[in-house]
Formats: structure tokens, sequence, C-alpha cells
């Protein structure tokens, strides 16, 4: 992992889950859970077809909340409130994470497809609350998802940053595309390498990355 690849970043692009914690912490299960039983409710249907209906709807739309939007009309904001509610005791501090993350130069970023309340309380049962100079929600992508160019187009012209001068952590390969074509340096954070011409850099793991990245 070359560092001179990121000598040029000066702000630093983080998604929120599985990202800035490992998949072994299994947050996202709680999730996916409340997601199906909206589904259940808000549709009427059985839990099978609501399955369906979650990881069809993330596969086509991106999230399952584009798809809800797109063809059942439904109200984002309840729904994010409701698939939200879970327990953050899971999550636990890496203050070495906090440590490389601070040493980076220049802003720190954090840029989800969940909303920003959400993404605040993982950061505190992380330890990482306060190392961000932002925290953009879907909803300041007026509920378009990643990996949709324009949503990106939209958080980013609300920060002000400069793609060419940037560099984007994600752990859904899809949604590096569009960085990638907007001249970001991108980094896929995955158990397993997804090698595709829009992925710059892979790693298992984002503390062990960053800490390669930052070290003297």
């Amino acid at each position: 992992m070359p560092k001179q690849d990121f000598h040029h970043v000066r702000t630093w692009v983080f998604d929120l889950d599985n990202t800035l914690y490992p998949p072994h912490m299994r947050l996202f299960d709680q999730i996916e859970v409340r997601m199906t039983n909206w589904v259940m409710q808000a549709l009427g249907v059985d839990r099978a077809h609501a399955d369906h209906l979650r990881a069809s709807y993330w596969k086509l739309y991106g999230t399952t909340l584009a798809g809800l939007m797109a063809e059942h009309a439904i109200d984002p904001e309840a729904y994010l409130a409701d698939v939200h509610d879970i327990d953050f005791t899971v999550l636990t501090p890496d203050p070495a994470l906090v440590r490389h993350i601070a040493a980076l130069p220049g802003r720190r970023i954090v840029y989800t497809n969940a909303d920003a309340p959400y993404a605040h309380r993982v950061l505190a049962a992380r330890g990482l609350t306060g190392l961000f100079d932002a925290v953009y929600g879907v909803e300041h992508a007026n509920y378009r998802p990643k990996p949709e160019h324009a949503a990106f187009e939209t958080v980013f012209a609300i920060d002000g940053l400069d793609p060419s001068t940037a560099a984007m952590f994600e752990d859904d390969a899809r949604n590096l595309a569009a960085p990638h074509a907007m001249g970001m340096r991108t980094v896929h954070i995955a158990p397993e390498p997804e090698p595709a011409p829009h992925i710059h850099h892979h790693a298992p793991d984002l503390t062990a990355f960053l800490g390669r990245l930052t070290a003297d």
C-alpha cells in the first residue's frame, strides 16, 4: 500500500456500516431484521416476501429505502427512525482507529446511506465522537442513495470537497464507482477483495490500513 498514493489527499470520506466498525460485530444484522419487520407491517406481506423485497430493492435501487420510496411512496423519516432503533452495545471502542483517524491530514467526514442521527450513535459507541468535521446521511442527498452518482454530487457539493484531493473508504464495492469516476482515491474495506477498475486499494481491516498510512 504505497503511502505516496495518498499524499495529495486533503479530505477523507468514510462510509459507516461495516467500514468504521468491522462486520463481525454484526450491528447491521439487527437493522436487517427491523427492515424486514417494517416491510411486513407496512405492505401487509409475510416474512419470506418481505425478506425478498428487502434484498431485491437493495440490489436494484441501492438501498431498501430507495426501493420502498420508488415503489410504495413510504415516509423515509418514519422508516429510518424505526429500523435504526437497535442495540449499540455490540460495538466497542477502537483506540487505535481513533489515533489513526486523528492523524490524517485535512478534513475527515462520514457519508452513509443511513441517517445522520444513527451515524452519530455509531460513532459514539466506537469512541469516534468529535473526530469528524461533518457527518452526512441519506437525508442530505434528498434520500437518493449511494451508489447513485447524483447522491455523491449532492453531498459533496454541500461539503465543498474537491474530489481530486479526496479519498473514499467503503465496504460496498459498487459504491466506489462514482467516487472513482469523480477522481477520488478509492479503498474497499471488506474481508475479501472484489477486483474492479474503480477500486484502487483493498483492505480487510480499516484500522490496520490507516495504521500503515499514518505511520512515520
